[in-house]
C-alpha cells in the first residue's frame, strides 16, 4: 500500500511493512464480528426444518460461516430462522419469541410458506407470510429450499450486516428502545392489535 493512499500527513510506513498494513473502520470491525457469530434461534415449523438440520450437518457445515451455534432460548439468539408453515396458532408464540430476542436481531424467512404462505396460502389456518407480523431481512425461496439455498441466504444476511453503520442502526439510536411488536390475539380468527382502529372503523361502518 502506498503512503500516498494512506492520506495520513506526517506519518510514513516503512516500505518493508507496507504489504502488512490495512486501513479499516470501526463499522467494518463491528460488522465483521457480528456477521461471523450469528446465533440462530433453534426451532422449526415444518419440512423446511429438515433442510435446516441438514445444513448444520458435516456435508454442508454452516460452522464455516459462524452460524452453527443454534440457541434454545431467544435471550441468547440474534437471528430468527422461520423454517416452515406459519399457522395462526403459532404466530403469537413466534412474535413473543422475537420480542424476547436482544438487539441486534434479524429475521430470515426460509421457504415459500414462511415467505408468503406457500401452497397453503388460502388455508383458513395459515398466515400468508411471517412478514405480516415481523420485519424480514432475507427471503429464501423454495419448497423446501435445499441446504445450499439456505447457505446462500445466510451469505446474503452477512452481506446486509456488512453494510450496517453504527451511526444508523436502530439499536444505537438515541431515545427509547425498539418498540415491541404486539402479540397477535388468537380467537375465532387471528387479530393483529396494530389494526384495532381499522377493525373498529369497519365494524362501525357495517353497523351503520
Amino acid at each position: 500500500m502506498d503512503n500516498e493512499k494512506l492520506n495520513l500527513p506526517g506519518y510514513e510506513i516503512p516500505e518493508d511493512l507496507e504489504h502488512a498494513v490495512a486501513i479499516t473502520t470501526l463499522d467494518r470491525i463491528y460488522n465483521w464480528g457480528q456477521r461471523s457469530s450469528v446465533w440462530p434461534l433453534m426451532f422449526g415449523l415444518a419440512c423446511c426444518a429438515i433442510e435446516m438440520i441438514a445444513a448444520q450437518a458435516a456435508r454442508y457445515d454452516m460452522a464455516r460461516f459462524g452460524m452453527e451455534v443454534m440457541r434454545p432460548t431467544p435471550r441468547q439468539a440474534d437471528m430468527m430462522l422461520v423454517s416452515g408453515t406459519v399457522t395462526k396458532k403459532m404466530i403469537p408464540a413466534i412474535v413473543r419469541l422475537y420480542n424476547q430476542m436482544p438487539e441486534p436481531k434479524y429475521v430470515v424467512a426460509m421457504g415459500a410458506c414462511a415467505s408468503g404462505g406457500g401452497p397453503f396460502k388460502e388455508g383458513y389456518n395459515v398466515v400468508a407470510g411471517v412478514d405480516k407480523f415481523l420485519p424480514v431481512d432475507v427471503y429464501i425461496p423454495g419448497c423446501p429450499p435445499t441446504p445450499q439455498a439456505l447457505i446462500a441466504g445466510m451469505i446474503k444476511l452477512q452481506e446486509k450486516i456488512d453494510k450496517q453503520s453504527l451511526k444508523t442502526v436502530r439499536w444505537y439510536k438515541k431515545g427509547a428502545d425498539t418498540v415491541e411488536i404486539p402479540v397477535p390475539i388468537l380467537g375465532p380468527d387471528l387479530i393483529d392489535p396494530r389494526r384495532n382502529a381499522e377493525i373498529k372503523s369497519i365494524a362501525a361502518a357495517q353497523k351503520g
